[in-house]
Formats: C-alpha cells, structure tokens, sequence
C-alpha cells in the first residue's frame, strides 16, 4: 500500500480523511501535535478501522523533529498536510502565533522531504477569494487581500509552493480551497471537537441545542441575501475528506506536472438562516437563537464553482445539508453521552 502522511490527522477535517485513504487502499501515518485535537480520537479511528493507524505525535514547528520524522518515516508517496491554526477571530487577536505555526510547519516540512517525488495536497480555503466580483466563484477567479492573518496565512503558503515547484522541486502538489465543512461520520464516532467555545456555525448550533451554550447569535440579517443573513458553500466533512484522494489519484497520473488548485465544496450557496432551519426540520430539536449585529469581517456570500473539481479530479460532493445536520447532532449526542 502506498503511505501517505496525513499532519493534523487527528483534526476535524484529518481524521476522517484518514478513514476514505484507508477504505481507497492507502495506508495513511497520522503526524499530530494535539495542540488542537484529542488522542481519543485514534482510539476512535482503531474502532472505525479495525485496526490501529500509525501516529506519532510531532511538533511540525521544531525543525530537528521534523527532519527526525522524514528519515524514520521515509517511504512515503505523499503527504496531505492539514496542520495549521484555523480560526479567523484568533488570528486577527494573536498575528504571530498563526505565522509561526503555519508557515514554520509547512516550511519544515517541505524542507525535510525534499528531493524526494512526493505528491502534497495543501489544505487551502476559499478565504482567499475574500468576497468575489462573480458567483460562483472560479478557480481563476483573483486572490484579494486578506481579511485576517489566518487568510493570508493560505494565500502565502500557496504563493511558497508554486513558487517551490517553479523552481524545480521535485514535488506534485494540489491545493484544495475548502469552503465550509460541517458534520460527521456516520458512526458518530468522530466529528468537529472544537476545544473552548466554537468558531463555526456548525458547532454552536449542536452545543445550544444540547445545553453547553445559551444561544446561537446570527450575525445580521441585513445583507443583499434573499433573507438577510450571509451565505456560504457548506461542504459535508466525508465529502471533504473523499476529494483528498481524488487529489492525490490525479498526482498519480504520468501527465500531472507542477501546480494545481481545485475548489473543493457543493456549487451551492445556503444561508445561515437555512442552516438554523435545516438542523430544526431534520433533528427536530429546537434550540434558542437570535439575529445580532454584523459582525467585522464577514463576507455577504460566497460559494464555489465545483466544475474543474467535477471534470478533472472527477469528484462530486454527494451529501445535502439535511445529512450534514443530522450527523452533527448525531455526534454531539455521542460525546454529551461519552466525553472524549
């Protein structure tokens, strides 16, 4: 089986990935600081997938530990690098800390795997469109300046590597630009566990409706929206997960060279007013919220055009926001009743 190094593994996003590169034939190696994530969380995985995956619980940050791991672990074929800070209010609070991390662990690791034919897959976001000219937005669509240090932390790291592969890095790398990933695995098994209080819509739903918040705060109801409230592609996190072997399928192609970027989300625009109502209609939980100011920073709407996706990665996202609400509440019950 091909290795593939998955950093952040143990995150959102990184541990269901974990489970489709296993269930495609890969044999993934989960790199995690658990900086933001759980170890129980590979307990789950081991339950998921019958056996226990390979982890090693690495700084990215500290360069003598990263070149530790490449020479220890040194036959893999790829790498999808998903660690990195990721919350924009934060960022806009603590500028340096989100350099540090997500430069110095992407850096480190390119660096320690270099000259070796590796295929990477970049976990990028859709924040680098900032609020496009034209919906939906297309890859070829421009970069805009950066709303927070989290945004332009993406916008740098894909600029260092096509730069990287203009200089003749023996490299193949994908970017994925995400957009909004939202629910859990089936199993409710693993899901979204964000340490302190939520970031994403998403999570602060499940946390009000089962009594760890006081309420959901929509913020504004006064955009050029056809309801007022802001719009974004939400993506369920399976998915997301699933594209990142499509991505790394298509690197293994003889034709693939250099640089690619692919937006990786539904094609659909749903409102945050939809969302609220989605989780009420599919759980039939109720759960207390209320529309608030706007809030600094916001884009009005956002979402992706998935065409490039379709055609070339030859990959769709298959499952709707009724499915993305009901697997959330699904795995917020299950650590309400067994906390992780």
């Amino acid at each position: 089986m091909k290795k593939i190094l998955v950093t952040g593994g143990l995150g959102f996003i990184g541990s269901h990935t974990v489970v489709e590169l296993v269930q495609a034939g890969y044999e993934p190696v989960i790199i995690d600081d658990l900086s933001n994530s759980h170890i129980s969380i590979l307990d789950q995985l081991t339950t998921i997938l019958g056996f226990k995956p390979q982890f090693h619980q690495v700084d990215l940050c500290d360069e003598a530990a990263v070149k530790n791991l490449a020479t220890s672990i040194a036959d893999v074929t790829g790498i999808i690098h998903f660690a990195a800070f990721k919350a924009v209010g934060e960022s806009v609070a603590h500028p340096l800390k989100y350099y540090r991390n997500n430069f110095y662990s992407l850096i480190n690791l390119l660096n320690a795997y270099y000259g070796k034919p590796l295929n990477f897959v970049f976990s990028s976001s859709c924040t680098v469109y900032g609020q496009p000219d034209n919906l939906p937005v297309t890859e070829d669509a421009p970069v805009k300046a950066a709303q927070s240090p989290y945004g332009n932390t993406k916008q740098i790291a894909e600029e260092i590597l096509q730069d990287m592969i203009a200089s003749g890095a023996n490299y193949k790398v994908v970017s994925l630009r995400y957009f909004n990933p939202v629910g859990a695995h089936k199993s409710a098994l693993i899901g979204e566990l964000p340490i302190g209080v939520p970031q994403n819509l998403v999570p602060f739903i499940t946390q009000t409706a089962i009594g760890k918040r006081e309420k959901v705060t929509v913020f504004g109801n006064d955009y050029n929206t056809p309801d007022g409230s802001c719009i974004r592609d939400y993506i369920h996190v399976v998915d997301l997960a699933k594209a990142h072997v499509a991505a790394l399928k298509y690197m293994e192609e003889e034709s693939f060279k250099g640089y690619d970027v692919f937006n990786i989300g539904t094609g659909k625009g749903t409102s945050v007013l939809e969302v609220v109502n989605a989780f009420e209609r599919t759980t039939g939980v109720k759960f207390a919220w209320s529309i608030g100011p706007r809030r600094d920073g916001d884009v009005e709407q956002v979402w992706g055009d998935v065409t490039k996706s379709t055609e070339v990665l030859k990959w769709k996202a298959e499952l709707d926001v009724d499915t993305m609400m009901a697997s959330a509440w699904e795995w917020e019950k299950a650590i309400a009743n067994k906390p992780l």
